[in-house]
């Protein structure tokens, strides 16, 4: 993994208030994780959020995916983990109770992933019950194209390359992506983070696959 830019986040250590997503990507994020209780903001990457979701269930959490029926979940439960898909709730379509139902996920959860197909701007009025779920709650609320006024943390991933493919031939088996980090109380942070086989210590396993 080589930094781009801006600071890394400190030592990880246990704390109450966040998520831990294990991965290159605890490294970009803020004490390792995802803040519990608060809302992130997420890039629409699918690979970086189907990491996330990876990285909770494999490590004995729960978590939910509101309004996002394209979301592939192959990568998840290949290490092993047969119970791992068990984990995760999916509700593709929640129609125009989204808010609702990704509220309700936010109370027994650990992870909820709340996607909208256009972008979507939350007024502070429609905002406040939703909020006021996760509140109740221990779960991260990961928000995707569905902005909330003053999200905990904003995290941004860009395509950078892929590994394993050659001239004509080869099969992915790593991608990179620029991930940035911007938070309340640290310096923005980023680096170039590898998820696959290449980033899992180069043992050929396949962990997720291209979604375009």
């Amino acid at each position: 993994m080589a930094a781009l830019g801006g600071e890394v986040p400190q030592q990880v250590v246990e704390d109450a208030e966040t998520l831990t997503v294990a991965g290159g990507l605890s490294l970009v994020l803020p004490n390792g994780g995802l803040p519990r209780r608060a809302v992130t903001h997420v890039s629409d990457t699918p690979a970086l959020i189907v990491e996330m979701i990876g990285q909770v269930v494999q490590a004995g959490g729960r978590a939910g995916v509101v309004g996002w029926p394209e979301l592939s979940y192959a990568g998840i439960g290949t290490d092993g983990d047969t119970d791992a898909l068990e984990r995760v709730v999916a509700v593709p379509d929640a129609g125009l109770d989204d808010l609702s139902v990704a509220g309700v996920l936010a109370e027994g959860l650990d992870l909820v992933v709340l996607r909208t197909r256009s972008p979507f701007q939350l007024t502070p009025v429609r905002a406040r019950p939703l909020l006021a779920r996760i509140r109740k709650g221990q779960a991260a609320l990961v928000c995707v194209n569905v902005q909330v006024p003053s999200p905990a943390l904003t995290v941004t991933g860009q395509l950078a390359q892929f590994h394993g493919i050659g001239r004509g031939a080869g099969r992915i088996t790593g991608i990179d992506f620029d991930v940035r980090a911007e938070t309340k109380g640290y310096r923005p942070a980023s680096a170039r983070v590898t998820l696959g086989a290449v980033g899992a210590g180069g043992v050929e396993k396949r962990r997720l696959r291209a979604v375009t």
